[in-house]
């Protein structure tokens, strides 16, 4: 397994390209990743460098499925800084690499109450969302529409909003008001 990662990367870590000290982190039994030892004490502790992680805004985009995974994993755990958040946000992931990036997430590192859209159906970070109702939008001078898609949804503490893009602008939008897509 570890002779295929290193092909697959080129010898790099998948993470951050560093080349130092390059060993397997397993995902779970069909997906491995290679990744430098700053990543893996970092993945498996405390984040103690978070200049370090700038480079997930790279490899979240990876074709790979365990890398994208992995990368969605350590950016939700830094969704508290700005970048990690538009980094989130601003990213699309396959139905199948999200779930299987949710299911390596704990209830305690999401945080807080759950988030349920008007029909009681639970919200998560990224899920994409229907307006029930036309919402004047204020200060921004436009309406958003009922039927409105919005994806990648932001959970923040506030368990009765979420934050999306509509029209291009990121605004609060209240979960009474929103049917999960």
């Amino acid at each position: 397994m570890l002779d295929d990662l290193i092909k697959r990367s080129n010898n790099l870590c998948e993470l951050c390209s560093d080349t130092e000290e390059l060993s397997a982190y397993t995902i779970d039994a069909a997906h491995s990743v290679l990744v430098c030892s700053t990543c893996k004490l970092q993945i498996m502790g405390e984040i103690t460098d978070i200049n370090h992680w700038y480079c997930l805004q790279g490899s979240i985009w990876s074709e790979t499925p365990a890398v994208a995974c992995l990368s969605w994993r350590m950016l939700n755990r830094l969704k508290s800084e700005g970048w990690a958040a538009e980094a989130l946000d601003g990213v699309y992931l396959d139905e199948a690499i999200l779930s299987l990036a949710r299911a390596g997430v704990s209830s305690d590192e999401e945080g807080g109450p759950a988030v349920l859209d008007c029909n009681g159906t639970p919200l998560s970070d990224g899920d994409s969302v229907t307006l029930i109702k036309d919402l004047v939008v204020k200060g921004a001078n436009f309406t958003a529409k009922r039927g409105t898609m919005v994806k990648n949804i932001r959970l923040g503490d506030d368990s009765t909003h979420v934050e999306g893009k509509v029209s291009k602008q990121s605004i609060m939008l209240k979960t009474c008001f929103l049917k999960r897509a």
